[in-house]
């Protein structure tokens, strides 16, 4: 029986989605794309899961697109190029998901594994990440973000050099540069993830939904249009909620914030 390209874990409110093709350091074939992209629609649909941890298997996060498939090249046995098979689905399919997602990277991610981190909310990583953009070297433009969304996290000059030198770089200056929130041990990486993931996914459901989709359409205005698109989510937001459900949900924070300081 053929394993699946793709592994979804669930437990409460929290799924873990494991690229699944360790031998292949998880590279991007057509195969998996579309198993990407069919995964988060499917969680999107599921009621029960508000936050998504995604990582790999084996010693990679993603060597970014299966070169060897791409060699190939000419169209698969349905009639479409396996160059651009599952690329619309998978990027869509991430897109769509309105919880936060954690990238957990374990190991190498790679131009297109380098992108499919940076889709993500936010990114944890093993002691033993590596990321590198190799665009350049390869020959061919970035089409899924890298260029607009890294400069973002790690300023102009930073990310001209990832990109203009195609150089690894590793955790600590992965951490130091603010591509990643932290840098733990490998065998603690994911566990650290979907304990995160389950911190947010504790939060109020709407809101938590809310929440990123202000940062992210905020993150595209001016800061004078994005304050006045938070006051008017904001407003909206308070209009829907009751005094009593604020004040009881006030005193859940208040618990937890007595928990967290005896811990």
């Amino acid at each position: 029986m053929t394993e699946s390209v793709l592994l979804i874990e669930r437990a409460g409110p929290v799924a873990t989605v494991t690229l699944n093709r360790p031998d292949q350091m998880n590279a991007l074939s057509a195969a998996l794309r579309l198993a990407i992209g069919s995964a988060f629609r499917e969680l999107q649909d599921d009621a029960e899961i508000r936050a998504v941890v995604l990582t790999g298997a084996g010693r990679a996060f993603c060597a970014g697109m299966d070169l060897t498939e791409l060699s190939a090249g000419g169209p698969d046995t349905t009639g479409h190029d396996t160059s651009f098979v599952g690329q619309d689905e998978m990027a869509d399919g991430i897109a769509g998901f309105e919880g936060p997602i954690i990238a957990a990277v374990n190991g190498h991610a790679i131009t297109g594994g380098f992108e499919l981190a940076l889709a993500c909310d936010l990114i944890l990583a093993s002691e033993r990440a590596k990321f590198a953009d190799t665009h350049a070297r390869v020959g061919i433009l970035p089409g899924w973000g890298l260029s607009q969304k890294l400069p973002r996290l790690i300023g102009m000059a930073r990310a001209k050099e990832v990109s203009f030198s195609g150089n690894t770089i590793g955790p600590e200056l992965a951490y130091e540069w603010g591509l990643v929130n932290r840098v733990v041990k490998p065998d603690e990486l994911v566990p650290a993830a979907q304990s995160l993931a389950n911190d947010m996914a504790s939060c109020v459901p709407q809101v938590l939904v809310g929440y990123k989709k202000l940062i992210d359409q905020g993150a595209g205005m001016s800061l004078p249009d994005a304050l006045v698109y938070e006051r008017k989510a904001g407003i909206e937001s308070a209009k829907a909620v009751s005094t009593a459900a604020i004040s009881s949900r006030r005193e859940g924070v208040q618990s937890r914030g007595r928990e967290q300081s005896d811990s």
